[in-house]
């Protein structure tokens, strides 16, 4: 863009060009012969002021004259010139007068010179219309007739002399919105600013204006509260409306007066807080006004902050998002089908898109010789991620919204860019997020990877990518103290014939994953009762569609990467849910309503995000098991005696953990620039506890063996007290006996932290009416793992609860009880329903990339 870019007048949208002064001067040469010209400098333009010091300089500069608002004076008068101070004016020095003709181009052209010089490299030229006349004629005036001349601007920069525009000269750090050359100054480059959300001044809707609906009136000091009790009796009382009604059964005038004002309509409006003082007469100035204005004007912090809660992130209303400033977003590229982009529309193009748009680009002889070399290699690169399976993602996607699995891929295909040979690279599970469609392009390229001469390993569960290595390293035969064994090893083959490889029965067939016997049926058979539906769905590339979820069911939404699974799911229904049932400040996506609400109570996503993000967090705490657990030491003989309640057996509350370590175990190393050190402390020995509370037993264990124990041996431990097994029991449920109950939080997987967060909801009193939502839970899980992971969602499923899973597995989708598959394809070309129903419709659409590969596991 900063070589071979078009730049634009952002104002006009008329293409500028850069001149040299030899260009300007055969320009004005080609007029017509005979023509008389001036030649001006501009020096100021339409500004307030007198001006004195401009107009003494170029006096003493030896110019003549000079042009002041269009009126031609000469310098050596001698009656000073006097401007008015309080107007506007626009001065020019006149460099040159001349007439065009032969043998005039020296002339000519030292005068642009000195014009370009004074001008700031821009200069005004008048022309006349008329045919030159007499010498007589011509010494008679000084001021050319307006009426006869007509202005030609040019300028050296790159810029509209017309509109005085001008951009100056272009960097690649023009284009960039983390460089202050480029980003757009409103928002800083960030793309959003923070405003005020109406909806989230109201938290309660069935509240009336007399409960306290308005939720920032209800904060502040007594004296505040009793001003804004004013304003709101006075908006009441101008609007004639009902205070003690529901708020969201108010009339909607008086809801936009509320939150944006009444304009120019005055009301009645006491200005002291304890309502003594006279009334006066003025607009309103609106909820939403009001605390944008004192976010911006306060110096108090905690202000800041309280303000804050009913604010959130828009696109900035000056760059509409796009991060950089006017004038650089008005440079272009254009193809060769005559399309022009800049880089802000170049990037919101996908991958795949933009490759084919720089394939076309139209550039000139010239254009290629500077650019040809740039343009390679951003076809290059943009083709090596379209071979690891990420042509659908924009070049603009936040690096913060990728999976694991896209980050990583893409790191992939940087290392094929860079053509290395003899590296031994380490993936883990690349193929996380993508359609079985896709996994034979990411194959394809680790296979390239391995013919340059690589070695490369492979840590994965997907069947695909097993049968298609040339060695299989296979670890078990279960996990955690169960596993680290090597239970079989080399060609596909070889481990097919083991015998006790978990992995090589489900690969042989031996063991597979059953397809439910019988599957729930939503409840009725059109959308309304029984469905929870989102109308109009139009975010990102969603094409209005309308989406309905069985309540009561296991719903798997489908389709390859990158066709909307995660609008619709996660930017779409999660938001609205959230924002329903608990006010959240993530604004739903564009959709026009969701119906069916009334069905559910509460909605909960399980991710495989971590259950806490330092050791002290462990399985126990997070299931809540621990609190029994610590209740039940506190009521033994022993702990009654010396005084000791459940929080002495706390690691995290003082008296009873060990001070040294504050209860951690571990002792923190800052390693300044190196991550973090974790070192066992050197006084309780990892225990976490002092000698006097490991003095405290129960059956012979002390709180820190019981910590020590795993959720198995635990389970049997704890079988008399109903209130902790009763969580055990949910973890081995979920496949968990192996963890012990004192494990760091970070040493967890993701899938493991995901089926902790599903064994506390297992353990939970369920009301039946929860719409669990999960996004690719089979990530990270072997076969066996998939078949349990499913038995708990059954459970769940089988208490009345609703199950919206984003999956791409096959295992975990013929097993579902109703399937939504989007497409067809990725980015723009996806973004509509394909179908909805069982497994086996799904699987009998011709269209649809899922039900072909489906078909052949509901068949075998």
């Amino acid at each position: 863009f900063s070589a071979v870019g078009q730049p634009h007048d952002p104002t006009t949208g008329q293409p500028i060009h850069r001149q040299t002064p030899q260009q300007i001067v055969d320009q004005i040469l080609g007029f017509p012969a005979e023509t008389r010209i001036i030649l001006l400098a501009p020096l100021l333009q339409n500004q307030k002021g007198e001006f004195r010091d401009v107009i003494e300089k170029v006096k003493r500069e030896g110019f003549v004259r000079i042009r002041i608002d269009g009126e031609i004076v000469e310098l050596g008068n001698p009656e000073p010139i006097r401007l008015k101070k309080t107007e506007r004016h626009t001065i020019e020095a006149v460099v040159d007068r001349l007439v065009v003709r032969d043998g005039v181009r020296t002339r000519l052209a030292d005068s642009v010179e000195t014009a370009l010089k004074w001008g700031g490299n821009r200069i005004v030229v008048l022309k006349s219309e008329e045919e030159e006349t007499s010498n007589a004629q011509r010494s008679t005036s000084n001021t050319p007739r307006e009426e006869k001349w007509t202005t030609v601007r040019y300028t050296t920069d790159y810029g509209n002399a017309e509109s005085t525009f001008s951009l100056g000269e272009l960097t690649p750090k023009h284009f960039s919105f983390n460089s202050h050359l480029g980003a757009c100054p409103a928002c800083h480059g960030l793309g959003t600013q923070l405003v005020c959300d109406a909806d989230l001044m109201v938290s309660d809707p069935t509240k009336s204006l007399a409960e306290g609906a308005i939720t920032p009136w209800r904060r502040g000091t007594k004296p505040m509260q009793a001003y804004y009790r004013s304003l709101q009796s006075a908006l009441v009382k101008h609007f004639a409306v009902d205070d003690s009604i529901p708020f969201t059964d108010l009339p909607e005038t008086f809801k936009k007066a509320l939150y944006y004002g009444t304009g120019d309509e005055p009301i009645q409006i006491r200005t002291s807080a304890n309502g003594k003082s006279p009334k006066t007469e003025r607009p309103f100035e609106g909820l939403v006004p009001q605390m944008e204005r004192l976010y911006e004007e306060t110096e108090s912090e905690f202000t800041r902050n309280r303000i804050r809660a009913f604010m959130t992130r828009e696109p900035c209303q000056t760059c509409h998002g796009a991060r950089l400033k006017p004038e650089i977003l008005a440079v272009t590229i254009k193809d060769s089908e005559g399309r022009e982009l800049n880089i802000h529309q170049f990037s919101e193009l996908t991958i795949e898109a933009a490759a084919q748009y720089i394939r076309r680009l139209a550039l000139s002889e010239q254009q290629q010789q500077i650019a040809s070399e740039v343009v390679r290699e951003i076809d290059s690169r943009l083709q090596f991620l379209v071979e690891v399976g990420l042509n659908y993602l924009s070049l603009n996607r936040e690096s913060g919204t990728l999976s694991g699995g896209e980050a990583q891929r893409i790191r992939l295909a940087t290392q094929i860019g860079s053509g290395l040979a003899g590296v031994l690279y380490v993936l883990d599970e690349p193929s996380i997020g993508l359609h079985q469609r896709d996994n034979a392009r990411l194959l394809a390229t680790l296979c390239r990877l391995r013919d340059l001469g690589n070695s490369v390993i492979v840590v994965e569960h997907d069947e695909e990518t097993i049968r298609a290595a040339d060695h299989i390293l296979d670890l078990g035969p279960g996990a955690g103290p169960r596993g680290g064994e090597i239970v079989a090893q080399g060609t596909l083959q070889e481990v097919l014939q083991a015998k006790n490889s978990p992995t090589a029965d489900y690969l042989s067939g031996r063991a597979r994953i059953a397809i439910p016997r019988l599957r729930v049926a939503p409840r009725s058979s059109q959308a309304g009762d029984g469905w929870l539906t989102v109308v109009g769905a139009a975010e990102n590339n969603l094409k209005n569609v309308a989406a309905s979820f069985p309540i009561g069911c296991l719903t798997c939404v489908t389709g390859v990467s990158g066709s909307g699974k995660s609008t619709l799911v996660d930017d779409i229904l999660r938001r609205a849910l959230f924002r329903h049932f608990y006010n959240s400040k993530d604004r739903p996506g564009t959709h026009r309503a969701l119906r069916g609400l009334d069905q559910i109570d509460k909605a909960i996503v399980i991710d495989q995000s971590a259950i806490g993000r330092t050791p002290r967090s462990n399985p126990i705490t997070y299931t809540g098991a621990f609190t029994p657990i610590r209740e039940l030491f506190s009521q033994l003989p022993a702990a009654r005696v010396r005084g000791y309640d459940a929080g002495r057996f706390s690691f995290n509350v003082k008296g009873g953990r060990c001070e040294n370590c504050e209860g951690g175990g571990l002792i923190k190393i800052e390693m300044h620039f190196l991550p973090d050190v974790y070192v066992e402390c050197e006084v309780c020995h990892g225990r976490r506890y002092n000698r006097e509370t490991l003095e405290i037993t129960f059956k012979g264990k002390n709180i820190a063996d019981v910590l020590d124990l795993t959720v198995d041996e635990a389970a049997r431990f704890f079988r008399n007290v109903p209130s902790v097994s009763d969580r055990l029991v949910a973890m081995l449920d979920v496949g968990l006996g192996y963890l012990r109950l004192g494990q760091a939080a970070t040493t967890l997987s993701g899938g493991e932290a995901q089926r902790v967060k599903l064994a506390t909801e297992l353990a939970k009193k369920a009301t039946g009416r929860t719409i669990y939502i999960l996004d690719e839970p089979t990530t990270g899980l072997h076969f066996a793992d998939i078949e349990k992971l499913l038995q708990v969602l059954m459970k769940l499923r089988d208490a009345g609860n609703t199950l919206v899973v984003i999956e791409h597995n096959l295992e975990m989708i013929k097993c579902a009880d109703w399937i939504i598959d989007l497409g067809p394809e990725g980015g723009g070309r996806g973004g509509t329903i394909i179908g909805a129903g069982p497994p086996e419709k799904i699987a009998g659409l011709a269209e649809s990339h899922t039900g072909r590969y489906l078909k052949p596991l509901l068949t075998a």
